[in-house]
């Protein structure tokens, strides 16, 4: 799929992707709610029925784009054919798919009777929520060298079918603090079924990738695992006994990003969760990520996310929905 590399476009957050793909996209997917969407940017879910946004969709078929958050959609009716990565696939009632966080997509044909929900989210919304959860990136379909799907059982498709209508009835209803917290709750608890079920079918679960895609694979395994230690890409490439220049070239040709967008994203990932979620010291936190010195750790924070970690702290563990 050679065309999504040239024609790819990045969709963000939620209001980028009804920019995208819907005829509406100022459209709210919550019946309950009175107010349009917001242009939310960041620390986001959205979710809605396959036969809303069929109906809003503005293309039988959509040109290649690059989601830069997670994605999960259930099928329980009809059939759909998308790229995902470097494959395409034709998915049918039962089907449960991923597109994880920077991966390659397309849409080539929705059915008029398809049904079933399409959920996205980012890390930061992920985060706000239970101290010592599973990272997003550990989780096996979120993993760019796993099949990015799995066929549920008849009992497995109810019980996924019934999480993803509980997480839209309380996200279209949160009022409060709390209310949006038992929404990233039950978010978690989704992930957690997918896993189990995931799993169980892990014996036929790997792809055979192209060279240049498993190399990009193995980098982003390893810099999940080593972030901690190693920061540099030529660290990475002498793991993967690689030139550099390859390896950075190879990220950036599969990606669109530089390798070292990578390692600074899994640190800063780390960092967001060592502080809204622990009563670590920012001190402390510099220290656990093995910075120099917290100076550094603070204007490394502050130049990938614009506000100093403490700011981050305090703005994430006071605002409400």
């Amino acid at each position: 799929m050679s065309y999504l590399k040239n024609t790819f476009r990045e969709v963000s957050n939620p209001y980028d992707f009804k920019q995208e793909y819907l005829s509406s996209p100022e459209h709210s997917f919550c019946e309950a709610c009175d107010t349009t969407a917001r242009k939310q940017t960041s620390n986001f879910l959205e979710i809605a029925t396959l036969e809303q946004l069929k109906r809003l969709h503005k293309n039988e078929t959509f040109s290649g784009t690059r989601r830069k958050f997670y994605s999960m959609v259930l099928l329980t009716a009809g059939s759909v054919q998308e790229t995902i990565g470097y494959n395409t696939y034709t998915f049918d009632a039962g089907m449960l798919y991923f597109i994880p966080e920077n991966q390659l997509h397309a849409i080539h044909h929705w059915s008029d009777d398809v049904q079933g929900y399409h959920c996205i989210f980012d890390a930061d919304y992920f985060l706000l929520c239970l101290k010592n959860q599973v990272k997003l990136h550990q989780y096996p379909f979120f993993q760019h060298d796993k099949k990015p799907f799995i066929r549920l059982s008849s009992e497995e498709s109810a019980l996924v079918a019934g999480l993803f209508s509980k997480l839209r009835q309380e996200h279209c209803n949160r009022q409060t603090f709390n209310d949006d917290l038992l929404v990233r709750l039950y978010l978690n608890v989704l992930l957690i079924e997918t896993e189990r079920i995931f799993l169980s079918q892990q014996g036929d679960n790997d792809p055979h990738l192209p060279r240049k895609e498993q190399l990009v694979a193995s980098f982003k395994n390893l810099v999940s695992k080593h972030f901690q230690e190693y920061k540099l890409v030529t660290d990475y490439a002498k793991l993967l006994f690689v030139n550099p220049h390859h390896l950075n070239d190879t990220v950036k040709e599969i990606t669109g990003s530089p390798a070292s967008s990578f390692i600074h994203r899994q640190l800063i990932t780390e960092a967001k969760a060592q502080l809204i979620q622990g009563n670590e010291t920012i001190a402390g936190i510099a220290n656990y990520l093995n910075f120099a010195d917290q100076s550094y750790f603070c204007r490394f924070f502050k130049k990938q996310t614009g506000v100093t970690p403490l700011q981050y702290r305090n703005g994430h563990r006071h605002d409400g929905v």
